[in-house]
């Protein structure tokens, strides 16, 4: 199984820092679902790992969360893709809790659910949690210049190997390009 791990918010969609709290609050990054639906023909399983603390911080519940994946969802199935399973870490930094990126623990868990060991199973995110998250669970570290990508690019504390990319449409293309091969 080829497997691919997606940040969300900066990602897919544009980032909020005040929380992205409804589904008309959701707006893909051009290219995003495009790039998502084109990795699912490639043959990906696309998973999502996104921390959610606004969940913790009462901005939104479940049910909100849901219609937000699920408006995702559509949107990618409209153009012939697919996303397996969405991941989310419901608790604020201060939780101290194991599954909230920059820790691991979303990604084993997607490990785990899918049978597949994440060495060089490549992670997609615009933040140093991201980056830090993949390389901390043996994943294949990538950034795109999206969202916070830029800064995170700019502060030169990225994990050895990481590839970067302007944005998840050309970092698709890329690994595509690469399982062709």
């Amino acid at each position: 199984m080829k497997l691919v791990i997606l940040d969300r918010d900066g990602v897919i969609n544009f980032d909020s820092d005040v929380y992205i709290k409804t589904p008309d609050e959701w707006k893909a990054i051009p290219g995003s679902t495009e790039a998502i639906a084109r990795l699912s023909e490639a043959g990906y399983t696309v998973c999502i790992a996104t921390n959610q603390a606004a969940l913790e911080r009462g901005l939104f519940n479940v049910d909100t969360l849901e219609a937000i994946h699920d408006k995702m969802r559509r949107s990618v199935e409209s153009l012939g893709g697919r996303i397996s399973g969405i991941f989310y870490c419901p608790h604020a930094p201060e939780t101290n809790c194991d599954c909230r990126k920059p820790r691991p623990g979303l990604l084993l868990r997607i490990s785990r659910e899918f049978g597949v060991p994440l060495n060089d199973v490549p992670f997609i995110g615009d933040s140093q949690k991201d980056l830090d998250a993949a390389a901390s669970a043996g994943a294949r570290p990538m950034l795109v210049r999206t969202g916070h990508g830029r800064e995170t690019e700019q502060m030169n504390n990225l994990p050895a190997g990481t590839a970067v990319f302007d944005d998840l449409a050309s970092a698709a293309e890329a690994l595509i390009t690469r399982s062709e091969r």
